[in-house]
């Protein structure tokens, strides 16, 4: 079935995002500050929107994909946001990481303001898992919000999953990321010390193949580590991000990560060695010791 989709935020993902809906048959409207990323989207097949506001007030669904929290209330309740064109036929997916308890708080803002549903719909599997129509994507929301959204998961998704009420999916994207960051770091350390051994790194996914080391991450990832290969998909600092938010959950609940601890200094680290913006590949310079070189 055809929706008419708004997307804000046309970075990584939110390209990623907009060309799949785009490829199967849906009609999409995009908003994003870079006129260029959206020039690229209109050439495509797209149709521009001048605000938040107005990508609302033409689309069924609202799709955002944005870095921060404070992003996303500038861009929902902000001068021209979404709330601005938002009722109660149209419902907001969320599918940025940001803090668990502001997506439920906006959440609540946004449906006793003006009766639009907001479900929260964080993702794992990148630009790659966005394209192929492969993302994990785990919820937060009323069941309602979420069986509606499905109409536009189902050309996203391969694995859909309500985690509870608003912010849960937010929760479990935390949980993802401290899985994610602490097995890129280990990628990382294994390709030196296959190649301080004298064994083929990009041979080693296919030895561990069914193994209890065996991982999509290992399979996607080490290959490309370990032939440095830095081709974005993904950003160091919007890891660090989602590490420092998984940080600040776990002292509010004192729940000791000490291993997630020393991962999120090593990509502070890279981060203050100016590879913030670059793919996670780029782990492999601190280990290489050229971080000097960008």
């Amino acid at each position: 079935m055809t929706e008419q989709i708004a997307i804000i935020g046309a970075g990584i993902m939110g390209t990623a995002i907009a060309t799949r809906l785009l490829e199967t048959g849906h009609k999409v409207i995009v908003s994003d500050l870079d006129d260029t990323k959206v020039a690229k989207l209109v050439e495509k097949g797209a149709s521009a929107a001048a605000s938040p506001k107005a990508a609302t007030a033409g689309s069924d669904f609202t799709i955002m994909s944005l870095n921060h929290a404070d992003i996303v209330r500038a861009v929902v309740f902000g001068k021209n946001g979404v709330a601005e064109a938002a009722s109660a036929d149209k419902l907001l997916i969320d599918m940025s990481s940001i803090d668990p308890k502001a997506t439920a708080e906006m959440s609540v803002e946004l449906l006793s303001a003006t009766g639009m549903g907001w479900v929260d719909c964080p993702l794992s599997g990148g630009a790659p898992g966005a394209l192929g129509g492969r993302l994990t994507v785990m919820a937060g929301g009323t069941k309602e919000d979420f069986e509606r959204a499905r109409a536009v998961m189902a050309d996203l998704c391969a694995n859909y999953t309500l985690m509870g009420p608003s912010g849960a999916g937010q929760t479990t994207k935390l949980i993802n990321q401290l899985f994610c960051a602490v097995q890129f770091q280990a990628v990382a350390e294994a390709v030196k010390l296959a190649e301080a051994g004298g064994v083929d790194a990009a041979s080693i996914p296919k030895a561990l193949s069914g193994g209890r080391a065996d991982s999509s991450i290992m399979q996607e990832f080490m290959g490309k580590f370990a032939a440095r290969d830095y081709a974005p998909t993904g950003r160091i600092d919007n890891m660090l991000k989602d590490l420092d938010s998984l940080q600040t959950f776990a002292l509010k609940t004192r729940t000791p990560l000490p291993m997630t601890g020393q991962v999120t200094e090593i990509h502070r680290l890279l981060v203050a060695a100016g590879l913030g913006p670059k793919d996670s590949a780029e782990m492999m310079r601190l280990l290489d010791g050229d971080t000097g070189s960008t």
